[in-house]
């Protein structure tokens, strides 16, 4: 097809175009083909299957729904009227893309803009904006092209882990900026912690777009007007309100319950600006927690350039402790429902209305077991198998309400009914450290997962705390007397997790003699002296199960990773199996 439209001609006519979005779109959409020289979708593809307008798809929320336009494997794309919010334009988007075959683009518009979403797996998909203006020029111009012919232009090389290895590394620098000028490392933390969780809600769309950017670098070398400004964001963050012109959500959780801030000088003013401009949005909740733990804990600086658990590793404990039975549960379940589907639909009148209804309870009562299971993590560092367990949750859940979608049922979003949820899990961390990174690991991982299903946000308060993830001593407490006694860990259905690795010719030079002469006292008997350090984790999840408790699946990886024989962690109990994962 030949370029029909210059730059210039395309840019004058739609700047000035104020047609409704059903008056404008397809014309505008005609008018990019003859810019960038590609064939209509009438000329293109006269039967509708593969280039179209109005594309049929089922939309993650029921009934059939219809994406503006649809390339097979280059876009689907979506419009809006002018100025129109374009989040909840890909928030639709992301309903259809299962139904458009995950095209590698998603792509919205206003007219004025076109934004691209890069689809790719494992990639830092960062979005594109091209303006209007942006179209005069040949790198717009080329940009625009790409969507129609190459989209692989628009995949990075940088994976999230990257991101998120380099984020990490910037904010273990802002950590010696702030203990330089002489903060407390505490104090250091929470308020680092604050500043990332802005970035990333800034690049998810829970504060106004570019917000905290413009800050930052309006401010950059007036440290005195950043910090006033902070404290101003902060205030409308802890309850809701209005920044400026801006209106802020209500976030609160605990994590801006005031509007505290600390001041930065102009070199912790330098690295902020560098991580601004990073896609906080595609941070890897799996190792988020850890390696900021690390650049945040003075204790743990030297571990930055360690391994951590992969989210591979921690799926070899979380998927056949937690998954593996609620699979072979839902296994059945489905069957069930299929025999139940066939007979409704070859029945008619209340008999039909009868077994819609049961087949409906059936996916209800399912969905409803995955939201009540309870999943403790006794050494739940940064949070990071917490995470996962609730992700692997969430992501049957959705295998849940899909088969309700596609049998003709009614199925209501994560955040309408009853779906898994970050009050489900429980945790109990010593280092305070790492306990405030959990809370911050868990929430990330959620909205990420809300977001790129198509769900959207969590209602204000957008963060709520986790009352259940507690900072204590998991095997060691003392009573109101000061003795020593075992704490008490909450009752739960599956207890995950990584527990401290350390040999016990270590533990008195670790922990110093006072703690470990009252770790033999209290478990005497139980666990012997020369046992490493995991063997008390493992004794009291037994304990557990055997006096009646709710766990009754337990499986851990020693958070070092030198496998410690089984006869060396216990012997002559059942200890062994828990160790290997078996019920």
């Amino acid at each position: 097809m030949p370029f029909t439209l210059t730059p210039q001609a395309f840019v004058a006519k739609w700047r000035k175009v104020t047609l409704k979005e059903s008056a404008a779109t397809k014309e505008h959409f005609l008018d990019l083909c003859g810019l960038v020289g590609h064939p209509t979708p009438a000329a293109a593809d006269a039967e509708g299957t593969h280039f179209t307008f109005e594309y049929g798809a089922a939309k993650l929320g029921g009934g059939q729904g219809f994406a503006d336009v649809f390339k097979r494997g280059f876009f689907g794309w979506e419009y809006k009227g002018k100025h129109a919010n374009l989040d909840k334009a890909y928030l639709q988007l992301l309903q259809y893309r299962a139904a458009l075959h995950n095209p590698p683009l998603l792509v919205v518009s206003d007219i004025e803009t076109i934004v691209i979403h890069p689809n790719f797996v494992n990639r830092a998909n960062t979005p594109t904006t091209l303006t209007l203006d942006d179209l005069l020029t040949p790198a717009g111009l080329e940009r625009l092209r790409a969507i129609f012919y190459h989209p692989a232009l628009f995949e990075t090389a940088e994976t999230p882990e990257m991101v998120t290895q380099r984020v990490a590394a910037e904010f273990a620098r802002l950590a010696d900026v702030l203990a330089a000028d002489g903060h407390e490392p505490l104090a250091i933390a929470h308020f680092l912690i604050r500043l990332l969780f802005c970035l990333f809600a800034e690049d998810v769309g829970l504060l106004p777009e570019g917000l905290f950017a413009r800050l930052v670098m309006r401010t950059q070398s007036q440290p005195a007007a950043f910090a006033g400004q902070l404290s101003q964001l902060f205030a409308a963050m802890a309850s809701g309100g209005w920044f400026g012109t801006e209106q802020i959500p209500h976030f609160d959780g605990g994590l801006f319950d005031n509007a505290a801030v600390l001041p930065l000088s102009a070199a912790g003013l330098d690295v902020l600006a560098r991580v601004v401009g990073a896609d906080w949005s595609v941070i890897d909740a799996t190792i988020f927690g850890t390696l900021f733990e690390r650049g945040l804990d003075p204790a743990k600086r030297s571990q930055l350039g360690a391994h951590y658990t992969s989210r591979e590793d921690i799926l070899l404990i979380v998927e056949p402790v937690l998954m593996a039975p609620l699979r072979r549960r839902w296994a059945t379940v489905q069957e069930q429902a299929q025999g139940l589907a066939g007979q409704r639909d070859q029945a008619k009148g209340p008999k039909r209305s009868g077994l819609h209804k049961k087949l409906q309870d059936l996916l209800v009562d399912f969905a409803s077991e995955l939201a009540r299971v309870s999943v403790l993590d006794p050494a739940a560092g940064s949070g990071n198998f917490l995470y996962l367990a609730l992700l692997s949750l969430l992501d049957l859940w959705k295998e849940v309400y899909d088969r309700m979608l596609a049998l003709g049922l009614t199925a209501v979003s994560p955040l309408e009914g009853i779906a898994p949820s970050p009050g489900q899990l429980y945790g109990i961390e010593v280092n305070e450290y790492a306990h405030e990174l959990a809370q911050a690991t868990i929430w990330i991982g959620y909205i990420q997962w809300l977001r790129a299903n198509g769900f959207g946000a969590p209602p204000e308060p957008i963060l709520k705390p986790i009352q259940t993830v507690r900072r204590m001593d998991a095997i060691l407490a003392y009573d109101a007397a000061g003795r020593p006694v075992e704490p008490a860990w909450p009752p739960a259905d599956v207890i995950i997790g990584n527990p401290p690795f350390l040999g016990g010719k270590r533990l008195r030079s670790e922990l110093g003699d006072v703690y470990v002469n009252k770790l033999f006292d209290l478990y005497g008997g139980r666990v012997p002296r020369e046992a490493d350090l995991v063997c008390y984790w493992f004794e009291k999840a037994r304990a557990q199960i055997e006096e009646g408790g709710q766990s009754g699946r337990v499986f851990w990886r020693p958070r070092r990773f030198e496998a410690a024989p089984i006869a060396k962690c216990w012997s002559g109990s059942k200890l062994g199996r828990y160790f290997l994962g078996a019920v």
